[in-house]
């Protein structure tokens, strides 16, 4: 087995083009990443984005993100006050509950701690897994490799002198196989949680707006399917109405009624509310933290903004408007405690109700949009990490990088909305399974931000207990009180998620496991060339584009191709797509490339790199196939100059003993040694190979991809039957085919199948 062959199971450094004492020997597929640029990368930093497109996305993102926390004015204190106000000073408790709630969580933990954390603009848990995963080795994805580090925006190091105990957490996270699959298992059950929240968003929403108005939620979710970009520009005016009235409102009851709850801001009433209420006081709390819901959703929709636009939008709008229209309900509340029970209708001017009731019902058909946008970006980050089953994912604008739209989860969550908002019926019932939703995310998330503090951010351990005990404690208070009321309808998001999570880890499973098959079954480098080399192999004219998620060699399959079909392409391209966990590749590092020994099979393998957040567009111009071979040929450039240069090794040798003459020598390794017509004729040979692969390319161009059957071996438990016969093969049957997900002609397209046994 040649040298060559051996360095896909090695570790690959970054490569230097000329070395001061002695040229290295290069692996082919170092050559494009040699074309790494700075750490910071490019198109990703948010400064160099103009203040125009900043305040564009600003505007669109509170019609989009802020719906739902904006609507939740509908059902707080309804919520909260479930039995009825026992006493005055009482309103004034749980106002002081909500203004340092609102301010806690999504101000200054979402707003200005979290969205710090995104994945290159990206957000959500599994922006956070990733972001763990890249700078700690506690990935299970088996397809990694040592020069995916080498991408421009992979690395996360940050300089600290806080290195112990980041040191030591690392190495328990990374020596703890347990510890893996519990960061696993959790970023999918939170997942789940925010799916789940999107899911009920649109009932409770809908039916805290106007009783019995079932049928709003299907409406509104086939809105979606216009993208983030048009539903941002189209329902921003019409919840930035919504916030300028209530504000007004709420200036208004202020004044008219009782302007000493500003009091409130005195969180000594907090205190006094609990000592008078006891045990109540603390169910209550389930009621108030629905003032936060959708605060996870502004995370995970800063992939469809950015961080600065979100930050503008919430400090500049949302918030005072949330502020003034609580601190108006209340002083309303004060004078009619009676009203609790629809304290926000009752609390607007009979002059503009009906104006008000009719942007109230709009409103709240939009708050879904928040968390369904959530939901679409989240899928797509868990698709490309191989913890969800293959669907349909769209770009819905030219112009924003990350608004998607996935249609088989809209009408999902369009169907499991209408079954939730009839079995039910009331608020009350759905505001208790939306408080365990929201308040268990926000949770995790917190869990989450505490592992990159420490191990990422690696700051002093005093800020992270700051942190812990300032926002962490608030939130376990909360999830305490919602957990309370889950024998009534509390069951649904855990039931809810719980059966996701089971979807989800079923997939990861049985993908890591198949591909832990093909590794151990994978074609070697002698038995390729052999097969190549064989006399039945009939060469016919053409390029071969063979599709694997093998990375680490030749996948099985081929060669049972080969056993069955003996006939090979005049040039043969093994393709793997696999995804990073990072959310953007650039596309001058999108494609590494290797040329199989001997030279002359004209066999090459490829890597074909994206970011959990990037789709293959079938509309993209240039088409895959053609970046593809645009690709190979520059890479056949590349490689030509480097073969050239390990030529001169020896040379090199000799400059080691003559250091005066270093210079003069390493001169003439760059530029070439030898007579012109060696140049000539290396030039010459370069220029066949390239005109090899473009006759080949236009003899045709076939694909072809491997469909492999996967199947529970022989003694395999009852279980593991279950999970890969029944559960596996049927998501499988019953979703995207894998030639979907590409952009692959379906009549260029010869798919070969073959039965796995785990």
């Amino acid at each position: 087995m040649s040298k060559d062959d051996h360095n896909d199971e090695q570790d690959i450094a970054s490569p230097q083009i000329i070395g001061k004492r002695k040229l290295r020997r290069y692996d082919s597929l170092d050559l494009e990443s040699a074309n790494v640029k700075d750490h910071h990368g490019h198109n990703h930093n948010s400064k160099d984005v103009s203040w125009a497109v900043v305040l564009s996305l600003a505007f669109q993102s509170i019609g989009v993100i802020y719906g739902d926390i904006g609507t939740s004015p509908l059902y707080v204190y309804a919520s909260t006050f479930t039995d009825g106000i026992k006493n005055s000073d009482d309103i004034l408790g749980v106002l002081s509950l909500i203004y340092y709630t609102i301010t806690l969580l999504p101000l200054i933990k979402y707003v200005f701690i979290v969205l710090r954390a995104n994945d290159n603009g990206k957000g959500g848990t599994f922006a956070l897994y990733s972001l763990l995963c890249r700078n700690a080795k506690v990935g299970l994805l088996p397809s990694q490799q040592d020069e995916d580090q080498e991408v421009s925006n992979y690395q996360l190091e940050l300089p600290s002198n806080q290195l112990g105990l980041s040191l030591k957490l690392k190495n328990l996270l990374e020596n703890s196989t347990i510890a893996k699959y519990i960061l696993l298992l959790v970023t999918m059950l939170s997942t789940s949680l925010v799916i789940g929240d999107g899911v009920l968003t649109p009932s409770i929403s809908v039916l805290s707006a106007v009783g019995g108005l079932k049928a709003a939620s299907p409406v509104f979710t086939e809105a979606q399917r216009f993208g983030t970009d048009k539903v941002g520009y189209s329902f921003a005016p019409i919840v930035g109405i919504w916030f300028l009235v209530n504000a007004g409102i709420g200036v208004f009851n202020f004044i008219k009624y009782d302007p000493t709850v500003i009091k409130a801001l005195n969180p000594w009433y907090i205190v006094q509310y609990f000592q008078r209420n006891g045990k109540d006081a603390w169910v209550s709390l389930g009621g108030v933290v629905l003032c936060v819901t959708g605060t996870e959703a502004l995370f995970a929709d800063v992939g469809h903004f950015s961080v600065k636009s979100i930050q503008i939008s919430m400090s500049s709008v949302a918030y005072p408007a949330l502020m003034l229209t609580y601190s108006g309900q209340a002083s309303f509340l004060r004078l009619n405690q009676h009203e609790v029970s629809n304290a926000f209708y009752s609390a607007i001017p009979k002059a503009i109700y009906w104006p008000m009731f009719v942007i109230a019902v709009v409103a709240a058909i939009i708050a879904s949009q928040a968390m369904i946008s959530g939901t679409f970006s989240i899928i797509q980050q868990s698709l490309a990490l191989g913890c969800f089953p293959r669907v349909k994912v769209v770009h819905t604008s030219t112009k924003f990088e990350g608004q998607v739209y996935i249609p088989e989860i809209n009408y999902i969550l369009m169907l499991a909305s209408i079954l939730v908002t009839v079995a039910f019926k009331t608020t009350e019932k759905i505001g208790h399974a939306y408080g365990i939703a929201v308040v268990f995310a926000e949770t995790i998330t917190s869990s989450f931000m505490v592992l990159v503090m420490l191990v990422i951010w690696k700051k002093h351990i005093m800020v992270v207990i700051m942190y812990v005990c300032c926002i962490m404690s608030v939130e376990f208070i909360y999830l305490s009180s919602v957990l309370y009321k889950f024998p009534h309808g509390g069951y649904f998001p855990i039931a809810f998620a719980s059966i996701l999570l089971s979807v989800m880890f079923i997939w990861n499973y049985v993908y890591r496991n198949k591909y832990y098959y093909e590794m151990e079954n994978k074609v070697s480098p002698d038995t390729l060339r052999d097969i190549v080399s064989r006399s039945n192999i009939s060469r016919v004219p053409g390029l071969a584009i063979f599709y694997s998620e093998l990375v680490h060699g030749i996948p099985p399959i081929f060669e049972h191709y080969v056993d069955n079909i003996p006939a090979l392409h005049h040039v043969v391209v093994f393709v793997s797509i696999k995804s990073l966990p990072v959310s953007t590749i650039p596309l001058e590092e999108r494609f590494l490339f290797r040329r199989v020994n001997p030279r002359d099979h004209n066999v090459f393998r490829c890597v074909v790199r994206y970011g959990y957040a990037e789709t293959r567009d079938e509309d993209q111009q240039p088409n895959f196939e053609t970046m593809l071979i645009e690709r190979l040929k520059e890479f056949m450039r590349n490689d030509h100059f480097w073969v050239c240069q390990t030529r001169t090794d020896q040379s090199v040798e000799l400059v080691e003993e003559e250091e005066e003459e270093e210079e003069e020598e390493e001169m003439n390794i760059r530029y070439g040694t030898g007579d012109e017509n060696d140049v000539r004729k290396k030039e010459e040979e370069l220029e066949s190979e390239i005109e090899m692969i473009e006759k080949a390319r236009r003899s045709g161009v076939v694909h072809m991809m491997g469909e492999s059957e996967v199947m529970a071996g022989k003694g395999a438990g009852f279980g593991k039957r279950i999970v890969i016969d029944l559960a596996f093969n049927f998501f499988k049957r019953n979703l995207r085919q894998s030639d979907k997900m590409f952009d692959i002609p379906r009549k260029r397209l010869l798919k070969i199948g073959m039965a796995y046994e785990l």
